[in-house]
């Protein structure tokens, strides 16, 4: 059993916590957002006042939080947490953020002798609940084989990506392809309901062709053919089109700053901010295809 302190148990955080607290592990918590930190206690973790003082004795801090001002500001802003853990202690950081935070952020940890990784998650909050996220992950070889243990109870898959922020850089690749995909995806059966071809007859015929895609087989976008999917339920968010605006303007900077051609992520970011405009933000990213049908 370890003592991990862990900072932002939202919706993801929160079931990742308590992931690690049916290991056994000792989770301390500490969340800005009252309502969050009062459920995570609920469940048997130890509040904290402060992000200090969460990490104070840990073994391990994992963070989970919105966005790299709030990772620069945990770890070497107002949270202090650099300051404060005792030297040996492992920080994993699986918030989804831009590549160059991740890597400032884990240089300072390396400056004050410290281990750690950047972890972003895939999965959403089903994968967060289910324990069957993938985490992919950056950072050097001993910090990633001391990770690794903590993060299979929160995950299924657990893949080491490389040095500090690469783990970042493959998140952000990841999604602007299923943005891409999903869009491709709500283009088809948007055309196939105008020429009049059964949705179910489609799904079948793509999903055993050169069409299928994940965004077919375990995310379409309307309902009836995966049951599981967000469309049949509403679109009641699994990863909301609020997040996916953010990861794809964390893939264009990242391909502004290397010199990538990415014009399908671009469109697909703008067709996703169009789509957030009209009042879509928390609603799951899949629901793209009510403003795909209503002519974009």
């Amino acid at each position: 059993m370890a003592r991990i302190a862990f900072i932002g148990v939202g919706n993801m955080g929160g079931p990742m916590a308590r992931n690690l607290m049916k290991a056994q592990h000792a989770v301390t918590a500490w969340d800005p957002v009252e309502a969050a930190l009062a459920d995570i206690v609920e469940a048997g973790a130890t509040q904290a006042a402060s992000a200090a003082a969460a990490v104070k004795g840990a073994e391990a801090v994992v963070t989970m939080v919105p966005a790299g001002a709030e990772v620069r500001d945990v770890y070497l802003g107002a949270g202090e947490v650099l300051d404060a853990v005792k030297p040996g202690t492992l920080l994993i950081d699986c918030s989804t953020i831009d590549v160059a935070t991740a890597r400032d952020v884990a240089a300072a940890a390396a400056d004050r002798g410290l281990e750690m990784v950047d972890a972003p998650v895939s999965g959403g909050t089903g994968g967060a609940i289910a324990g069957t996220l993938t985490f992919m992950v950056g950072g050097p070889d001993a910090a990633f084989g001391k990770a690794k243990p903590i993060l299979e109870h929160m995950g299924a898959r657990i893949v080491h990506c490389g040095p500090a922020g690469n783990g970042q850089a493959a998140k952000v690749c990841n999604n602007m392809m299923l943005a891409v995909s999903m869009l491709g995806v709500c283009e088809g059966f948007t055309l196939a309901d105008n020429l009049g071809l059964d949705r179910q007859t489609l799904f079948d015929v793509v999903a055993n062709s050169s069409g299928q895609s994940w965004a077919v087989t375990s995310y379409c976008p309307v309902p009836g053919p995966v049951p599981a999917s967000p469309a049949n339920n509403g679109f009641q968010p699994g990863f909301t089109a609020d997040m996916m605006v953010k990861d794809l303007r964390l893939a264009r900077d990242a391909a502004m700053k290397s010199g990538t051609g990415t014009p399908m992520g671009a469109l697909a970011e703008a067709l996703m901010a169009l789509h957030v405009a009209g009042g879509n933000g928390p609603r799951d990213f899949s629901s793209i295809i009510e403003t795909i049908r209503a002519g974009g």
